[in-house]
């Protein structure tokens, strides 16, 4: 698969769910990230596209291959216009979850990757960023 350094992809059915962590894959490997690696950034990306269709009614997934000096990165966006999450703190709460999922989405998305960051507020939607350097 043949992937742009920069893009935008929908995230409105759960096709779109398995394009982004095929998307994801393709960057990792572009970026010639480790196995192990590749599997804590397609994990995260695959929770937050979930987390953009389920919760946020749906999306889109923008990412850029980063260069700073030597040092090589990737950076997803998640960015919904959905309800917003009420209480942040509550949410990023290991364990707690909004409905029937186990609770592990954003806390464990956190930890999966290197940078992390939330917007999130209600009536105005919510937006994810995960960076992973290589």
């Amino acid at each position: 698969m043949s992937v742009e350094r920069v893009g935008t992809l929908p995230l409105a059915s759960e096709q779109h769910v398995v394009a982004s962590r095929q998307t994801v894959r393709a960057l990792c490997q572009l970026l010639k990230l480790s196995l192990v690696e590749q599997t804590k950034m397609i994990t995260a990306a695959s929770e937050l596209s979930r987390n953009t269709l389920i919760h946020g009614g749906g999306g889109r997934m923008r990412w850029e291959v980063l260069q700073v000096g030597l040092r090589m990165g990737l950076v997803l966006h998640f960015e919904d216009e959905g309800p917003g999450i009420a209480d942040l703190k509550l949410a990023m709460t290991d364990g707690w979850t909004s409905g029937s999922g186990m609770g592990l989405g954003l806390p464990g998305s956190k930890r999966l990757v290197g940078d992390f960051e939330i917007d999130s507020a209600p009536g105005r939607g919510t937006r994810v960023s995960i960076t992973k350097w290589k």
